[in-house]
């Protein structure tokens, strides 16, 4: 049963869905008014480019025999679909979200290209951060500089964010997907540049 649920915390909170979380998160808690066609348009683009279309490529690189598994244990498996990642991250940042429309969602996406560009380097040079703790530690630092940013409480997210964190981590060590030191970094890759980059948006 325990072996089970923590399996499935890996599912539920997948990279691929934290980026979509991010931005409907920003657009449930903006106090700006936003069109909702618009919002509507941009979480579609959105859900295309990071769960659909990472999820077509995956099937594609599997048919080609460039990845063996969903959870692209090696460092080799993880190199190309990072980079493909990263294509798609820019795109994002180029079409869906420039600077110009929603800054906010805008340096998100920078921080996500920033940190994905990090763990691409680090399986180059045959470290395996984990992705997992990326994704999360991004999300989690960006909803707190929203709530700074906005003057909005949201404690209670705060604390599920926390309790999150540490079930991914717990997950992934049962799992024996990743050490102690792998997810302590991909914490860090995914947090310090959402950090950083708050300098150019709050």
């Amino acid at each position: 049963m325990t072996n089970q649920l923590l399996k499935s915390i890996s599912y539920i909170f997948h990279p691929l869905l934290m980026p979509l979380l991010g931005v409907v998160f920003y657009f449930s808690k903006t106090p700006r008014f936003i069109p909702e066609p618009i919002i509507k348009a941009k979480l579609f683009s959105v859900t295309i480019l990071t769960v659909i279309l990472p999820m077509l490529l995956y099937y594609l690189l599997k048919t080609l025999n460039k990845v063996d598994s969903v959870h692209l244990e090696t460092t080799n498996e993880r190199k190309l679909p990072l980079f493909l990642n990263i294509c798609i991250t820019f795109l994002i940042i180029i079409r869906v979200l420039p600077q110009n429309e929603i800054p906010e969602l805008y340096f998100f996406f920078i921080g996500v290209l920033i940190s994905t560009i990090t763990c691409f380097a680090l399986a180059v040079i045959k470290f395996k951060a984990s992705i997992h703790m990326i994704a999360a530690s991004g999300f989690f630092m960006f909803a707190v500089a929203l709530a700074i940013h906005f003057k909005i409480n949201i404690n209670g997210t705060i604390a599920l964010m926390c309790i999150i964190l540490g079930a991914i981590a717990t997950s992934r060590l049962h799992l024996k997907a990743h050490t102690p030191t792998e997810l302590f970094i991909g914490f860090f890759i995914g947090l310090i540049p959402q950090l950083v980059l708050l300098n150019y948006w709050i």
